[in-house]
């Protein structure tokens, strides 16, 4: 055995202990879902965790847990970082263990929002054509609909007009894309039904990043926020604006177009407040200035300011992947 090899076997077992001491034992203080990653996309065999059992916390990352499942495959999982105590576990009762919830913070829209804001409108075909994987995506190759405009967002402005009155845990999870661990969302059951036409991202938990990011600054509650994004996403829709681009499926349109279609559906000068955007050749967004609060386009895209659009034609994607 060569001195070489003796010294890093030497190395490696001194590290060894080392390792295993910076683990943590831990009990959480609720029933918590462990997930196979930090997003929380996937928990294989739907395992939760029991208050009343110790768990090997390995380490801390993103405001997650990384934990140690014996007898699962996968065997490390993912968990908020407030599931457990660690620390205090030795010595609380079984009881208080069980007993113990959750807290979720109330968020509140912040009253004093800036009046503009961008309704941000995708061409559901060319989002799919780029993001095949999204749940949203696999579920729409199974319909009928040739292709629509559906909700991104409706972003109060400035930019930095954002996240507010929103704790920093929650916004670190938001930022790390950890959506579905997002706060649960009060919606009407009428608002749910226009989620599923007018705003299919849901179903990969966009709504909680949209209201958790944007709708905290709009100035109102969670289900009136959507309520009027969801109204706008569908007037432009079902206006001549979408019976253009629906006409134009397979085929180019230009901005100067749409921007006339705008101004037939929401007066003189609305098509000036219309930006397009393009990825990859095809027409990808609608970016819309707006001013105000509101259901209806007309009043809110006449007191916006106008926006300069570098895209100037596109293709109307088609639905599938062809590109």
């Amino acid at each position: 055995m060569t001195r070489q090899t003796l010294f890093n076997l030497t190395g490696a077992a001194l590290l060894l202990p080392a390792l295993l001491l910076a683990r943590t034992t831990a009990h959480p203080t609720q029933s918590c879902e462990a997930y196979n990653n930090l997003k929380h996309t996937r928990n294989t065999h739907h395992v939760v965790l029991n208050p009343a059992k110790d768990y090997t916390i390995l380490k801390k990352h993103k405001g997650q847990y990384l934990i140690l499942l014996k007898g699962e495959s996968p065997a490390q999982r993912w968990v908020d970082d407030d599931c457990f105590a660690p620390g205090k576990s030795e010595h609380q009762s079984a009881k208080s263990r069980i007993h113990t919830k959750k807290h979720q913070p109330k968020i509140f829209a912040n009253t004093n929002t800036a009046k503009p804001t961008i309704l941000v409108l995708s061409w559901h075909n060319t989002f799919c054509e780029t993001h095949p994987r999204k749940q949203e995506c696999r579920i729409s190759k199974r319909s009928n609909d040739p292709g629509h405009l559906v909700l991104h967002g409706l972003w109060p402005q400035p930019r930095s007009n954002a996240y507010c009155n929103v704790p920093h845990k929650i916004v670190a999870k938001d930022k790390h894309h950890q959506w579905r661990a997002l706060p649960t969302i009060d919606t009407e059951p009428e608002t749910l039904t226009m989620m599923d036409r007018y705003l299919p991202g849901y179903l990969s938990y966009l709504h909680k990043h949209e209201w958790i990011k944007h709708g905290t600054c709009y100035g109102t509650d969670a289900n009136t926020y959507f309520h009027d994004a969801l109204s706008l996403a569908a007037e432009v829709d079902r206006s001549e604006v979408g019976r253009l681009l629906k006409q134009r499926i397979g085929k180019r349109v230009t901005l100067g177009e749409l921007r006339r279609a705008f101004d037939r559906s929401f007066g003189a000068g609305a098509g000036q407040r219309v930006e397009m955007k393009c990825d990859r050749g095809l027409l990808s967004e609608l970016w819309i200035n707006l001013r105000g609060h509101g259901d209806r386009l007309k009043p809110l895209i006449a007191k916006a300011s106008v926006r300069k659009s570098r895209c100037r034609s596109a293709i109307v994607d088609a639905p599938g992947i062809q590109h």
